[in-house]
């Protein structure tokens, strides 16, 4: 799976310095780390969705996954601070690269009717987000030992500068944006 960590070095840096005239390899952006987040309404209702949401993201990402609490009280949504509200997982290095691959050539195109992710959900320091409607594209996930069709958050993290520069970066690492 180092696949895509070598044609960073191979392909992608050539192809940057070249675009954007970067004097120095060490200019040349890089994907920092990738963040998959689930944020759970239901943790008050049902204790045990947390528990299914973090077996979730440690399959999918080979990490055990940290509980992310509520900062602050809202009434309306009947939260408390410290409440647990969800969970979180930051790769970085060997398994951003394998989970960056697996998501871009493996998951992406098991979803329905799939044309492309937007171009437009950088924000505006060259970190991409996307959001995934279900964990079943990911194949380690089995339909049967799910309780519960749950989203989670994809951030990727760059070192642009600029969102242009982080998308040709993300293109050519294998983001299938939309035309």
């Amino acid at each position: 799976m180092e696949k895509l960590r070598e044609q960073y070095e191979k392909e992608v840096v050539p192809a940057l310095m070249k675009k954007f005239n970067y004097s120095s390899i060490m200019e040349v952006p890089k994907l920092e780390k990738i963040v998959l987040n689930v944020g759970l309404g239901e943790t008050k209702d049902n204790p045990k969705a947390l528990d299914n949401a973090m077996n979730d993201l440690t399959i999918i990402t080979g990490q055990r996954p940290i509980i992310t609490k509520a900062k602050k009280s809202i009434a309306a949504f009947k939260l408390r601070e410290g409440a647990k509200i969800g969970c979180k997982v930051t790769l970085r290095s060997g398994k951003m690269y394998d989970f960056a691959y697996k998501l871009f050539n493996i998951a992406l195109p098991r979803v329905r009717d799939f044309r492309g992710v937007s171009g437009n959900s950088f924000d505006g320091r060259g970190n991409y987000s996307m959001g995934v409607k279900e964990q079943l594209i990911f194949p380690e996930i089995e339909y049967d030992k799910i309780d519960k069709l749950r989203g989670m958050d994809i951030i990727f993290v760059t070192t642009a500068k600029t969102d242009e520069e982080a998308k040709e970066l993300l293109k050519l690492l294998g983001m299938p944006f939309k035309n």
